[in-house]
């Protein structure tokens, strides 16, 4: 009797997993910014509409927008400038960029289908307009590489492995690896846009060697006690610096 269990248990557990894979394999295309193929389950529409509804909440998360337009509107000047002037502004997105009220975290992050936040904590620290566009050049990267998108496609894909794996009492051992391979992935994620935020600053006039210097005022913020990469979704600020060097070298070569 056991041993019929285990059989029916496998079986399902074999149907749900093969039923992950061939979604997965379904939904891979092949993304026109990066050239990378990457699993894809929601339209250019649907990721607006999700950036749209969760940009109030994530505003109010950091105390709302900055009082001061001044520094809104040079936001607002340097974001759009590295849209106008490459392959941004021929994406299906909306982009829209916010200067957050929050002092205390230093942060910048982006939302699906273009809203795109920095806080006044980070803000305050970088040096020059260079070292802006190297910030938002990087977040426009998320957004043109699809990061969010793809993290919610894997992510789904993860939950129905798990749940298949858990048939024959696999599952944390399933689930253990799936999250080191979002971890990895998210590491990717931020080399790739650090790689597309250099040609966005090339492309619109930028020094992308400025975002050698955000990457040192994110080392410092970070401090002596920061997470090691391999727990982390973010690389070692050096490592990130190694590829940014490495992605000037390749683009004005070029050019």
């Amino acid at each position: 009797m056991r041993r019929g269990n285990l059989k029916a248990r496998l079986l399902i557990g074999l149907v749900v997993i093969g039923f992950a894979f061939m979604r997965r394999c379904s939904q891979q295309e092949t993304n026109p910014y990066t050239g990378r193929t990457q699993a894809i389950s929601l339209s250019p529409d649907q990721e607006i509409a999700i950036g749209l509804q969760s940009a109030p909440q994530m505003a109010q998360q950091h105390g709302g927008l900055h009082p001061d337009s001044r520094y809104q509107n040079k936001v607002d000047e340097v974001g759009q400038k590295l849209v106008v002037n490459s392959s941004a502004n021929r994406s299906p997105y909306k982009y829209e960029f916010h200067l957050l009220a929050d002092s205390q975290t230093i942060n910048a992050f982006a939302l699906p289908g273009g809203q795109i936040f920095i806080t006044y904590a980070l803000f305050s620290k970088l040096e020059n307009e260079d070292q802006l566009a190297g910030v938002l050049g990087h977040e426009i990267g998320h957004v043109l590489g699809k990061h969010s998108n793809e993290r919610i496609t894997n992510a789904d894909f993860w939950k129905y492995f798990v749940m298949g794996a858990s048939a024959v009492d696999m599952g944390a051992v399933a689930q253990q690896y799936g999250q080191g391979s979002l971890l990895k992935n998210g590491r990717g994620d931020e080399l790739e846009s650090d790689d597309l935020g250099v040609l966005l600053m090339l492309n619109s006039g930028y020094n992308p060697e400025e975002m050698i210097g955000v990457m040192q005022i994110l080392k410092t913020a970070a401090g002596p006690n920061r997470v090691p990469e391999f727990q982390s979704t973010h690389p070692d600020p050096e490592n990130r610096i190694e590829k940014i060097k490495e992605a000037i070298i390749k683009y004005k070569k070029a050019s």
